[in-house]
């Protein structure tokens, strides 16, 4: 097997189309590296990839799935306009101050590429020089009304026309790192295990639709019934804009999330493994019983799943240009891998008792 290159896995995946509910091209490329890692990889009905890697122990065996959703937010085609525009509204959370003046892709009969245009501001004035609503956004194709009509329908879905780059100091920016980057995550875990068996069968879920409300995780969690589940995906990463106290810092290790959406058992394992094999994390307090992740609809599955959450930095979050550290990516997958391994031996029945 070659050896995982995870920041070339990440750029490939993230730069393709994986609008929540088509995340086709996504979870093709997805479950294609995770079969190339050994696992039996099936596809479900709404189109999350779940792969397993089977466990050594026998009899009642801990199934733990891991689970990172591989959809990103996005624009579809709401009406053909005149002279070949396009009138689009979004799926998911869009911040519509970042649109203006990006490239785009129609996912049309063919790729179809267009502009989100604005007046220039030498003819603007008065309330036009103020953020514009997407509902008054055009993307201008170049092509004729009736040309555009030939390859472009109501219902296509648009991207925004990125790809992934790499900055100083191991980070890289792009679209869809919320949040792809875990499901790079998840397969470097599995790198990391390639050579040492563990008592537990594992489940790499890529979800789908979380940015729409977590339906491919409900369907996944329903459908697997795990004994624990562990969510992996984004945090707030400082800037300077931001308050130290609603952030946390990139290349310092992975957050481990504590609170009532949290099972305190799982909570506890993870930062045993992590203080038991030197990764570095940090800790952070959610209040209320949702965290806004698939963690919530994993938790209250059927009758009920012991569930852990872990955040990855990010910077610049529902954005085109999503920036990670890839330090934190390594580090997050060692303490997979060492929660993993770390639950060997063990009566994981009586670990999760409260």
């Amino acid at each position: 097997m070659e050896k995982l290159d995870t920041k070339k896995f990440l750029m490939s995946i993230c730069d393709a189309n994986g609008v929540a509910g088509y995340e086709t091209e996504a979870g093709e490329l997805i479950a294609a590296a995770f079969k190339d890692h050994g696992c039996e990889v099936t596809v479900d009905r709404l189109g999350n990839v779940i792969a397993k890697k089977a466990g050594r122990a026998s009899g009642n065996k801990a199934k733990i799935a891991f689970y990172a959703h591989m959809d990103e937010i996005g624009l579809i085609v709401k009406q053909l306009d005149k002279n070949g525009f396009v009138r689009f509204t979004q799926i998911g959370g869009y911040d519509q101050r970042t649109l203006l003046a990006q490239e785009v892709i129609i996912h049309g009969k063919e790729k179809v590429y267009g502009v989100i245009g604005i007046k220039p501001p030498h003819l603007s004035q008065g309330e036009e020089g103020k953020a514009v609503k997407m509902h008054d956004m055009l993307i201008d194709t170049g092509y004729s009304e009736e040309a555009l009509a030939k390859l472009v329908k109501v219902g296509d879905i648009i991207t925004i026309k990125r790809s992934a780059i790499e900055l100083k100091n191991d980070h890289i920016a792009g679209k869809a790192l919320d949040d792809r980057a875990c499901v790079g995550v998840m397969l470097e875990c599995l790198d990391n295990l390639k050579d040492f068996n563990h008592d537990a069968d594992l489940y790499f879920i890529s979800s789908t639709q979380e940015e729409v409300g977590s339906q491919g995780a409900v369907v996944a969690t329903y459908g697997l019934e795990p004994d624990m589940g562990i969510v992996l995906d984004v945090t707030f990463a400082k800037t300077p804009e931001l308050k130290p106290s609603q952030t946390c810092d990139m290349g310092k290790g992975p957050v481990i999330e504590m609170g009532p959406n949290i099972h305190p058992k799982v909570c506890g394992l993870l930062k045993d493994a992590a203080k038991n094999n030197g990764v570095p994390f940090q800790i952070d307090v959610m209040t209320t019983g949702s965290s806004g992740t698939d963690a919530r609809v994993v938790q209250i599955s059927r009758t009920g799943v012991a569930t852990g959450l872990i955040g990855l930095p990010l910077k610049y979050m529902h954005t085109s240009v999503e920036t990670i550290s890839m330090k934190d990516v390594t580090s997050t997958a060692k303490l997979l891998s060492s929660f993993v391994m770390g639950l060997n031996g063990k009566d994981w029945e009586a670990e999760l008792c409260l």
